[in-house]
């Protein structure tokens, strides 16, 4: 598995660059964009026109016009076939987007229809004016237009979410005590496995995390730790050479049975058997398109 850190071209020194599938095929003539990568940046992609496929942790994409995709960083994804596909890559650092926008839900892969992608594909091309004019004129406000015009695109692109009673109280108290959970949870999976845990360090009971998890994620607190740990082993069994016993200590598990025990909870299959079961077929399942 490749680890893809941000490297920004000649003249993008803002944390954001805006590119397009024919530039990332010219840059990629071995082809090395069909393999596993883990960036430490976002990509948000969205297809113009031609069609192909996309992988995203352990699920399959169809790509068609109308396609929006957002890579966050430590997925592990690969552009299993792009080669006709066109439209804007926008590459940029964690923290560049104002974090509102960053937090937003988001599926990995979702469809836009004409209008949506229409305003969407003119508002990633005012972003590459704007940082284009801002690389040859840089401007001390030039980092905050294009943070703003960035956070415009992704509004823009992301797709509508069902008003409900849930989204409502999502969006207050309950959405701010999810946020500090989810935050908590990527900083300490692997070595806090108890949500008393992080109820403690955030101030708040057992409860109300899985209220409030529920409520934004749809699952309890529990179980979107789980998830999230389960996730990080996938990962690991499928991209790396390591053992299962690495695995075991890289997740926090006092020992390779308690992890063993963990992961075949959770997929009915054993570590080292799930892992020879995805090398040797390599089949993902093909997800719906969202929105």
């Amino acid at each position: 598995m490749r680890q893809l850190r941000y490297l920004p071209a000649v003249g993008s020194p803002y944390g954001v660059e805006v590119i397009d599938f024919a530039a990332l095929r010219a840059m990629d003539p071995q082809r090395r964009r069909v393999l596993p990568q883990r960036p430490d940046f976002h990509v948000l992609a969205l297809v113009a026109s031609g069609t192909g496929s996309h992988e995203a942790d352990f699920l399959g994409y169809r790509l068609t016009r109308g396609s929006a995709v957002w890579i966050r960083p430590g997925m592990v994804h690969r552009w299993s076939d792009v080669d006709a596909c066109d439209g804007p890559l926008v590459l940029f650092r964690p923290g560049f987007l104002p974090a509102t926008v960053a937090e937003a839900a988001a599926p990995v892969c979702w469809h836009l229809d004409r209008q949506p992608l229409d305003l969407a594909l003119l508002a990633a091309a005012h972003l590459g004016r704007e940082h284009e004019a801002a690389a040859r004129t840089p401007r001390p406000v030039s980092p905050a237009l294009l943070s703003h015009l960035l956070a415009a695109l992704v509004l823009r692109a992301l797709p509508d979410a069902p008003a409900s009673a849930d989204t409502t109280r999502a969006a207050g108290g309950y959405g701010e005590v999810f946020r500090a959970y989810r935050a908590a949870v990527e900083e300490h999976f692997t070595d806090r496995h108890h949500v008393a845990d992080y109820a403690r360090a955030l101030g708040y009971d057992v409860r109300t995390l899985t209220r409030a998890t529920r409520s934004a994620a749809g699952t309890g607190a529990k179980t979107f730790l789980d998830q999230r740990i389960l996730l990080e082993a996938k990962r690991l069994l499928a991209h790396t050479d390591m053992p299962v016993a690495g695995c075991a200590r890289r997740l926090g598990f006092r020992d390779t049975a308690n992890f063993a025990t963990f992961f075949r909870r959770q997929t009915a299959t054993p570590p080292a058997a799930w892992r020879t079961a995805y090398g040797a077929s390599g089949v993902l399942p093909v997800a719906p398109p969202a929105g």
